[in-house]
């Protein structure tokens, strides 16, 4: 089995972007690659494309080394990764559609983006025609006996962003779930290419708006490992709080919701008071409910205000004094247990194949967190612990969020007690020539992964990579063999993000 030192040896042009190596290789090595993948040697990190070339960025899961692997494709067409390794697939169809790249050997050629509304295939498909001639999408077949099919969406009764799900069942039961997305395509790294890189920060906090710290911090540890930049230790420990606060209001959220969709409107209405504690206690802070903007390459926009840790420490108090009740309340109503328990499961096997990060990985016992591997400062000098499950239920994953607001809770308190004077900011140097930089970092959901490549203070390619790629999938095998009435649960226990899962 192929490691990735391996690959990395094989190839040629081997250049460390700091923090990880990338080697362009040929197209033996890069079906090795995907053998790996498939075999379980490897886990895969990114799947991203060029208007001739793609890059693979993939964990070794024995050494924990993480590296970029890139591959010319002269003749537009490059060996499909997801012929051997599932993941891949709606990764790859995203690249055709971009850049008119054709995966050899596909085992599904349909697109992704494209929904049949673009005249022709540009780079990035910036250029849209209102074409009405595209041959209708084709959802997979079911066979069977008594089955019917229930459409729901793209248009939602709720306030919730735009997605296809075409259900087959049986009477109630599910037997299959096709998911259909890329309604919200905005073009975001296609309007990065050519811009500044203040203008690309403030896009890339907008791929997701509700993790626009985590977004924003992935790309400017991106911009910093390019250009070698040291972040002052106090922008460092105050872009770690608002991740925290970020997580916190979150899960929050979260853990309210799933239990709304069970019927149980109480355990909502309690935690979403406790939302708005944090939110509160961050607008306070930084000048904004959501900290939007506030984290930039090289540091911070601007410092915390002078009462921000006052505010903070009485929002943390006060789900101290009353997070726990609710905990108490979730565990002991029979009738919620019920509906979370054993609803929706995601073995440990599909975890691990799809590399599943965040809650959704960790409820089916994955242990992988991006502050501690291949962790980012400030995080090597705090104490968390990484909370683990394996049942793979919605019950767990609602867990694995109980568990997680307790260590950014004490995570947070250790960042405040840790503040010293000093600069949140320092100045970015325009390159003299081409540079690439790579960054891994955890938010709420999971690891966001952030590659570019710069020229001067311009963005020559940027892609940020959401892990709500690798978890829808997912969900669509944890519905099966549950009722229909369970995937408002199921799916709000994933919360995958649509925005930024299409771009």
């Amino acid at each position: 089995m192929a490691t990735l030192i391996d690959l990395i040896r094989a190839g040629h042009k081997v250049e460390r972007h700091r923090p990880w190596p990338r080697a362009v290789v040929d197209a033996k090595v890069w079906r090795s690659a995907a053998g790996a993948l498939a075999d379980g040697g490897l886990s895969l990190l990114g799947l991203w494309g060029e208007p001739s070339c793609v890059h693979m960025a993939v964990l070794d899961n024995r050494t924990s080394a993480i590296g970029v692997l890139s591959l010319d494709c002269p003749d537009h067409q490059f060996p499909s990764v997801a012929a051997h390794h599932a993941p891949a697939l709606r990764l790859e169809r995203t690249i055709h559609d971009l850049f008119g790249l054709v995966p050899t050997g596909t085992p599904d050629p349909r697109p992704w983006l494209d929904h049949g509304r673009w005249q022709r295939r540009f780079p990035l498909g910036e250029r849209l025609d209102a074409s009405t001639d595209a041959a209708p999408y084709r959802f997979l077949p079911a066979e069977g006996g008594g089955l019917h099919q229930i459409a729901v969406g793209p248009v939602h009764a709720g306030i919730i962003e735009p997605g296809h799900f075409r259900f087959t069942a049986s009477g109630e039961t599910v037997v299959r779930l096709e998911q259909r997305l890329g309604y919200t395509h905005k073009g975001v790294e296609g309007l990065m290419a050519g811009s500044t890189v203040e203008q690309a920060v403030r896009l890339a906090g907008r791929i997701s708006g509700d993790s626009t710290v985590a977004y924003a911090l992935a790309f400017a540890q991106a911009v910093e490992a390019a250009q070698r930049i040291a972040v002052p230790p106090r922008a460092l420990l105050l872009r770690a709080l608002m991740a925290e606060l970020e997580r916190l209001a979150n899960h929050l959220g979260d853990i309210g919701a799933i239990c709304n969709d069970a019927s149980f409107a109480l355990m909502q209405a309690h935690c979403a008071v406790l939302r708005e504690s944090v939110l509160r206690a961050a607008d306070a802070a930084f000048g904004h409910r959501l900290m939007r903007d506030l984290v930039v390459p090289g540091g911070l926009a601007r410092d915390i205000a002078g009462d921000g840790s006052s505010a903070i420490r009485a929002a943390l108090d006060q789900i101290r004094r009353h997070f726990p009740a609710l905990i108490e309340l979730y565990d002991n109503t029979a009738s919620l247990q019920d509906r979370t328990v054993t609803t929706g499961v995601v073995t440990p096997a599909l975890a691990r194949q799809f590399a599943a990060g965040g809650y959704v990985g960790r409820a089916s016992g994955r242990n992988h967190d991006a502050r501690r591997m291949p962790g980012y400062l400030p995080y090597d000098g705090l104490r968390f612990e990484v909370p683990v499950l394996s049942d793979g239920d919605v019950n767990a994953r609602v867990w694995i969020r109980i568990r997680e607001v307790e260590q950014s809770l004490g995570l947070a308190d250790q960042i405040l007690a840790g503040l010293e004077a000093g600069p949140v900011r320092v100045s970015l140097q325009a390159a003299t020539e081409s540079c690439e930089g790579i960054a891994l970092v955890e938010g709420f959901r999971g690891d966001i992964l952030a590659w570019l490549r710069l020229s001067g203070d311009r963005i020559e390619r940027c892609h940020l990579r959401d892990p709500s790629w690798f978890q829808w999938p997912l969900l669509e095998a944890a519905i099966e063999a549950n009722i229909v009435a369970d995937f408002p649960l199921c799916n709000k226990s994933f919360n995958c993000s649509y925005s930024g899962q299409d771009l």
